[in-house]
């Protein structure tokens, strides 16, 4: 079995966070990966509140560069 993709490896990170922002009314898709930065899509409640940005500094991109040590930035698109 070949190795996870390092696509699939983080959206298995985001697959952490998902349920406290679907909590929240929101969603979060990663919509691509360049050099070690992954961009990502908030939708939803996330996608026009003032506090997506705390959300995808503090949770999303903690929770991703843990797991996936290649990314190093989070990018809301």
């Amino acid at each position: 079995m070949p190795a996870p993709t390092i696509e699939e490896r983080v959206n298995a990170a985001l697959d952490k966070v998902r349920p406290a922002i679907a909590a929240d009314g929101g969603e979060v898709w990663l919509i691509k990966i360049e050099g070690d930065v992954a961009f990502v899509q908030m939708l939803g409640a996330c996608g026009g509140c003032p506090a997506s940005t705390l959300t995808l500094k503090g949770a999303i991109e903690t929770v991703v560069t843990a797991e996936v040590p290649e990314v190093r930035e989070v990018v809301q698109m």
